[in-house]
């Protein structure tokens, strides 16, 4: 069993050949059921739309059975440790789905079982599912990401975190990270996008757009309130005036095959129009149906390995 709990235990090589995985589920490429007689729980502790369903999705495809938890359902809720819940789910099951709203610390603890594969689906600082169903899509559009920009604007949330590993892992792509000062990506994420790229990630964070230069690629965002969370500050919203993708920002950094990105969902009118969301540019529905391919392949390559 393997467990997937950060972009940063994967190699290039593993990441390369998961997001191929994902683009051939979007094919349709499924015939085999490689998850057949394999047993997937999915413990989510916040709320969650496309993610939870996805991973159900998915795995039923590949022939799993599926079994789900809410927040209060295992005795976690009890006090039972970590550990101690991973062991005995060890014996039942093959792997655990699990989104919380806490650090990746948890997440690894739940991942100490050596007989149960551990998949973090978002977590406070990372969601890696998420980078991956990016990537597939962008895979899907333009082919190898070699010189491709992608622009990420807003808050430096999990989505975000997650997208500058992925680039620190695949060769040749551009990430910008512009959002407001003060809700940046945290420098211990881009320190470790240095340390797993050798000093070679074409990722930068700016708090100005005219410190973008374009065109690029992909404009990217997502929603300025992660998992709906309130933030310190009651006027936050005054810090991310001048984010909003409309068509004004999209014009003033889109070629003629430029993309637009959304993780979902969307807070339509605040960090997106509807203009732009749904737009002939926009792949952001797209994405949201590798959510579900970039789960299978996750799902076979912890279970059994699989994925070309």
């Amino acid at each position: 069993m393997r467990n997937l709990i950060s972009l940063s235990d994967l190699t290039s090589e593993e990441l390369g050949r998961i997001v191929r995985r994902a683009v051939a589920f979007g094919r349709g490429d499924v015939e085999e059921k490689p998850l057949s007689g394999h047993r997937v729980g999915i413990y989510f502790r916040k709320s969650s739309t496309r993610t939870r369903t996805s991973f159900w999705s998915g795995a039923t495809r590949l022939g799993a059975d599926v079994i789900t938890f809410g927040p209060d359902e295992l005795q976690i809720s009890t006090g039972e440790t970590l550990e101690d819940t991973a062991r005995v789910l060890g014996e039942y099951l093959d792997a655990l789905v699990v989104r919380t709203n806490e650090d990746v610390g948890e997440i690894r603890r739940l991942g100490s079982s050596p007989k149960l594969a551990v998949v973090n689906a978002l977590t406070l600082d990372e969601h890696p599912t998420q980078a991956i169903a990016d990537l597939a899509t962008l895979t899907e559009e333009f082919g190898d990401l070699a010189g491709r920009h992608v622009l990420c604007v807003g808050e430096g949330n999990s989505s975000g975190g997650a997208l500058a590993l992925a680039a620190a892992l695949t060769p040749g792509l551009q990430l910008t990270l512009l959002g407001p000062e003060g809700y940046e990506v945290p420098q211990e994420t881009l320190d470790l996008v240095d340390k797993l790229s050798d000093g070679r990630a074409l990722v930068s964070q700016v708090t100005s757009a005219d410190e973008v230069t374009g065109p690029v690629d992909v404009v990217y965002t997502s929603r300025w309130q992660t998992m709906g969370v309130s933030k310190a500050n009651p006027d936050w919203l005054a810090d991310f005036e001048g984010f909003q993708i409309n068509r004004e920002f999209f014009d003033r950094f889109a070629g003629p095959d430029t993309v637009f990105l959304h993780d979902l969902p969307a807070v339509r009118g605040q960090e997106v129009t509807d203009e732009i969301l749904d737009g002939e540019r926009s792949l952001s529905w797209r994405q949201a149906h590798h959510k579900m391919t970039a789960a299978m392949a996750v799902l076979e390559w912890c279970v059994v390995g699989a994925g070309a």
